[in-house]
């Protein structure tokens, strides 16, 4: 669907386009009324509607302006699974690892997904179904070719759902007539019962960019969004396709805040029974800001929205939560409301019975000065706030968090590497029981097992001045919980020289452990410096030359540390990273892994890999052409 539109935009978009000026820190927090939970209305009329729109942005950028603070930094970002080993298995088949995902039966999207037998792989505007088990007999069954990219995989017993998301870029001026343009997010649900002829039986269009997702059950719940602008005087309102249907919803649905100090923008979430083709697509629209980062129980999904608030002091971030019911693709609005700061990603939130626990930071870390404050709120079932902890590790950020029953794990950092362990047995008074000061910093922290967590990071050294620290290769730890007022590294292991870098700092999905094979496997891209290219001292800054992408096997125990394996890659040609310089991209950069049984599988964009687990020898592989 394209349109030209004469209108004043302002969307979600924008809410993500950002400047940094110097000098706007805002460490303080905003006035205690502010956590309470609140309403949403629906609108009465397009014309109300239109009005909205039209009339808002205009409010909220002029007392932006007129303040003096114009627009704001980027934000870091990114991305509890009570079983901390992440196989799967079918009733009497084989042993398998499914997607890393953070809450048990919520199923999250991903490029590669197995059933035990096949991988199914997207692959740029492709998806393939390889037989891989047992890894004598793999090969290439199927190709799928919907016709656009494709970023996202869902398999359901004997249906295969394939998402396709538009990568696109588009800057709206406060008075640039927008060009023609395209926003559409696309769903495809394949039968494979017969993996060598994938049938497809339903396709789904929704307006908007692809926000996230969840499969719960048989349903999959899609989140697009995309800005709100007028056509002239009407509202264009978002449209849902199904096979030759199209449905375009009406105003008097679409749920709204009334508060000026929001970037405002459609959010749309769709359920679709991904076993029945004939039940009908059910949905909801809301009119917010943003929603970029999203948790999802069996029971309930959980948007957030990033907002400034001002008043004669100055400003402060806010965080904007939205409760949905969900059951068997109903989906109700239940509570919203807010908190101070802003969430770093998905692991930053959780549900634990009817309360939801939200970790966030507010204002901005400098060389120069001006500080932060971060905090944890537990909300009670209508959102309000029950228990707060806050001010914890000031001119610092939260770098990963990780929620575990009655704890929650926080790692922060801006010189040294604190590990927060936090009390939230009693919701209404959490408090810090222990915490770890250690170089580095961990991205992504995954339980073990009760008492034990593995973090994936950095490592770092101090600057000898300012107040900051410079990162070096990537760190893979292992903490002992178990005395929570002393927490310990039990072990560590770092891969390479600053410049080292693996997808599994900013995506889980990248990140394969199993608890009962003591098993940890992640894609690394490795850089090393030559110390013979400077004097008597390397300097902590300097950056090493790309010299090795591929899968790192670990075995790790509390009682045997962290022992490297071995490697595989799929790389073979020795010219290919004297070829890089200072950026490395290739088809055969491994970014998955996964097993079956004894055999575990590397994945990258041109090759499946089969290695026995044993002893990590090539058993087979299957080129991707």
């Amino acid at each position: 669907m394209s349109y030209t539109i004469l209108a004043f935009v302002l969307g979600s978009l924008l809410g993500g386009t950002m400047w940094n000026f110097a000098g706007v820190y805002l460490p303080k927090l905003p006035p205690s009324d502010l956590l309470t939970s609140s309403s949403l209305m629906k609108f009465g009329s397009s014309e109300e509607l239109a009005n909205f729109i039209g009339t808002r942005p205009q409010e909220y950028y002029y007392e932006n302006a007129a303040k003096g603070m114009g627009i704001f930094p980027s934000f870091r970002g990114g991305v509890v699974m009570e079983a901390a080993d992440a196989a799967s298995s079918a009733p009497g088949s084989t042993d398998y690892s499914g997607t890393n995902i953070q809450v048990e039966g919520v199923d999250e999207a991903d490029l590669v997904k197995t059933d035990g037998t096949y991988i199914y792989l997207a692959s740029g505007k492709t998806v393939y179904i390889v037989r891989a088990h047992p890894p004598e007999e793999a090969g290439i069954v199927a190709k799928i070719e919907p016709g656009l990219p494709v970023s996202d995989l869902y398999i359901n017993g004997e249906k295969l759902v394939v998402i396709s998301a538009p990568d696109y870029f588009y800057w709206y001026g406060w008075d640039v007539v927008p060009e023609e343009y395209e926003m559409t997010t696309h769903v495809w649900v394949y039968d494979v019962n017969d993996r060598a002829q994938p049938f497809l039986e339903r396709e789904v269009s929704v307006d908007g960019y692809y926000t996230s997702s969840r499969m719960i059950g048989d349903y999959v719940y899609l989140i697009t969004s995309q800005p709100a602008m007028l056509n002239y005087s009407e509202p264009i309102l978002p449209g849902i396709r199904s096979g030759n249907e199209t449905c375009v919803v009406e105003a008097t649905d679409v749920w709204y805040v009334n508060n000026t100090d929001v970037n405002y923008g459609y959010t749309n979430i769709v359920a679709l029974n991904v076993q029945d083709p004939g039940e009908e697509i059910t949905s909801e629209t809301y009119l917010m800001g943003s929603s970029s980062t999203i948790y999802a129980s069996l029971d309930n999904i959980y948007l957030t929205n990033l907002d400034w608030v001002y008043n004669v002091d100055g400003g402060w971030e806010t965080t904007t939560v939205y409760k949905l019911r969900v059951d068997k693709g109903e989906i109700h609005l239940v509570a919203e409301g807010t908190v101070p700061g802003r969430v770093l990603n998905q692991f930053s939130m959780d549900e634990n019975g009817d309360y939801f626990r939200i970790a966030t930071t507010s204002g901005f870390v400098s060389r120069n000065g001006g500080g932060t404050s971060n905090n944890l709120y537990v909300l009670n079932s209508t959102l309000g706030v029950a228990g707060r902890l806050e001010g914890l590790a000031p001119g610092e950020d939260i770098y990963s968090a990780r929620f575990m029953g009655g704890r929650c794990y926080l790692v922060t950092f801006k010189k040294i590497d604190p590990l927060f362990v936090i009390d939230l047995e009693d919701p209404e008074n959490p408090q810090v029981l222990g915490k770890l000061k250690i170089p580095g910093y961990s991205d992504y922290l995954h339980p073990y097992d009760e008492n034990t967590l593995i973090g994936i990071g950095k490592e770092t050294v101090e600057a000898e001045e300012g107040n900051f620290a410079w990162y070096q290769g990537v760190k893979v730890s292992l903490f002992d919980v178990s005395d929570v007022s002393d927490p310990k590294e039990l072990a560590k292991y770092e891969i390479g020289d600053r410049g080292t870098d693996s997808p599994a700092l900013y995506d889980h999905k990248a990140f394969l452990f199993s608890l009962s094979r003591n098993l940890l496997v992640i894609p690394v891209l490795e850089a090393k410096i030559d110390s013979s290219d400077y004097g008597s001292q390397v300097p902590d800054n300097a950056y090493g030359d790309y010299v090795y992408q591929g899968a790192y096997v670990f075995h790790l125990s509390p009682e045997d540390g962290i022992q490297l394996r071995g490697r595989v890659t799929h790389i073979e040609d020795p010219q290919a990273f004297l070829k890089s310089g200072y950026w490395f991209e290739s088809d055969l950069s491994v970014e998955r892994s996964l097993y079956i049984d004894d055999t575990l599988y590397t994945i990258s964009g041109g090759l499946i890999k089969m290695n026995g687990l044993g002893d990590l020898s090539e058993v087979g592989r299957v080129d991707l052409d």
